[in-house]
């Protein structure tokens, strides 16, 4: 997710990493229940400080600061710069940084008990479910940091400064906001300008190239795709925004409102079956089922593949394998055919790394104004220039020299223009998306394991059985 995730997911939200890290599938959203089963208050908050214009959300300034960060694709240290800043702000703090992997893991008992952290990054192959954790309201809205002033700018409220959608990204079925997503991620197909190059290829814009591009590269001992095979969930990075250009964005809007059928649409079953064919065509590389995302990213940047699936954190997070004229860009889906009905260039880009503030928080207002100070210009300049991704702060680019991929991905989202979807159901019903579309269907589709219309039975299933559980809460687009 990192989707910037791990992805991630996600990245970043979405995910979203490694087993050579310890990453391990998303945990149920029963068991998250379990943790997450009671909306009182918390009655260990410490008392707000003074309101002032330097303290706009009443920060009681000697109040200690605790955060969780996931440590992924963008590390942590973009955590602790601004957490420094916020220890400037308020020097009677004491804060208190810690990062993993293990989010829900770690944290779970924490929130059973009441006693969670004040601002976590809930992000990784390891969160904790975003959609039970709403609604079970353990969460504080946020809306309070987006209408403070921004903290640049004191005539902006913060969520002016945002970019489009990412104050929507953390409403679920009203208008409290339940999560900031920090990163915006760009997802798509990734790939090397030098390696296209060097087979005299431009990035294929129809499915037709695509196959033509794959094929020369077969000649040559190079794969087509490769993939992160043990979080096939990175499949859709591609894969969704595919759906959307071939048969609109109300395709994928069924998908995320779990409405019967949806995932028999036609366009669902195009895009199926032409991943399947650089299957049946061995067009991907030999092996990509058992992948990390971090050995098919190392694969890919050894040129052993052209085209990979993946969010703009992948830059930073393979840096230390990427050549140095690898000239690392994303592109959009190539297009079926004549009758898509979105545009070449139509791509999947929204937020990423989701932080929340729990309910029973004891310095709430504390993770709140960390949040707002990491939502200006310098400190989303720092993130920029130390991971190469973009912040959900509109025009954090301004004056930067942007390293390739994250040209690439502020190009491609200026060829969007409004062609930008951006699926729900990662982040509204993450156990469905990860553990049944991802690794139950699309990863064993992709293995040659499942047909096309074997993988679409077996999904529209999943999503019949989370739309018909009681227990999960649901969702639809306004």
């Amino acid at each position: 997710m990192s989707m910037g995730d791990t992805p991630a997911f996600s990245r970043r939200d979405l995910i979203r990493r490694a087993a050579a890290l310890g990453i391990v599938a998303v945990p149920t959203v029963s068991l998250l229940t379990a943790c997450a089963s009671g909306d009182s208050g918390s009655g260990n908050q410490v008392d707000k400080g003074h309101k002032s214009a330097r303290n706009p959300l009443a920060v009681n300034e000697s109040a200690p600061l605790e955060v969780v960060i996931f440590d992924g694709g963008f590390g942590q240290q973009y955590a602790k710069d601004a957490e420094a800043e916020y220890k400037k702000a308020f020097p009677q703090a004491q804060v208190k940084h810690s990062a993993t992997q293990e989010i829900q893991t770690q944290l779970q008992p924490r929130f059973n008990g009441g006693t969670p952290p004040d601002l976590i990054d809930n992000s990784g192959a390891k969160q904790m479910d975003s959609g039970t954790l709403v609604a079970k309201k353990q969460l504080t809205d946020l809306n309070a940091l987006l209408d403070a002033p921004s903290y640049d700018d004191p005539s902006k409220k913060v969520r002016d400064t945002l970019r489009p959608g990412v104050v929507e990204m953390g409403q679920f079925d009203g208008d409290e906001t339940w999560i900031l997503y920090y990163a915006y991620t760009v997802y798509g197909v990734w790939y090397s300008k030098t390696n296209l190059a060097k087979l005299d290829a431009q990035y294929p814009e129809t499915w037709d190239e695509m196959l033509k591009v794959c094929e020369a590269a077969k000649k040559k001992g190079i794969a087509g795709w490769t993939y992160a095979g043990k979080y096939p969930y990175y499949i859709p990075f591609s894969l969704y925004p595919f759906i959307a250009k071939i048969g609109g964005v109300e395709v994928l809007n069924r998908i995320d409102n779990l409405e019967p059928n949806a995932w028999k649409d036609p366009a669902v079953k195009a895009a199926f079956e032409a991943y399947y064919e650089l299957y049946k065509k061995g067009y991907i590389l030999q092996g990509s089922p058992g992948l990390t995302h971090i050995e098919s990213q190392t694969a890919w940047n050894q040129g052993k593949a052209l085209f990979i699936p993946n969010g703009s954190w992948v830059e930073h997070e393979s840096q230390k394998t990427t050549p140095e004229d690898f000239r690392m860009a994303v592109g959009a889906p190539s297009g079926l055919d004549k009758s898509d009905k979105m545009p070449f260039g139509t791509i999947w880009a929204s937020g990423g790394e989701p932080f929340i503030v729990p309910k029973n928080a004891k310095n709430p207002q504390g993770g709140m104004e960390l949040l707002r100070m990491m939502l200006g210009r310098q400190s989303s300049q720092n993130f920029i220039k130390s991971v190469s991704s973009l912040t959900s702060f509109n025009g954090g680019t301004d004056g930067l020299t942007l390293p390739p991929g994250l040209a690439s991905s502020q190009e491609a989202l200026a060829k969007a223009g409004k062609n930008v979807v951006n699926p729900r159901i990662q982040d509204w019903y993450v156990a469905l998306q990860k553990e049944k579309i991802g690794v139950a269907a699309l990863g064993e589709m992709m293995a040659g394991r499942l047909t096309p219309d074997e993988a679409i039975v077996k999904i529209q299933r999943f999503a019949d059985d989370t739309a018909k559980d009681s227990s999960v809460k649901k969702y639809r687009h306004k």
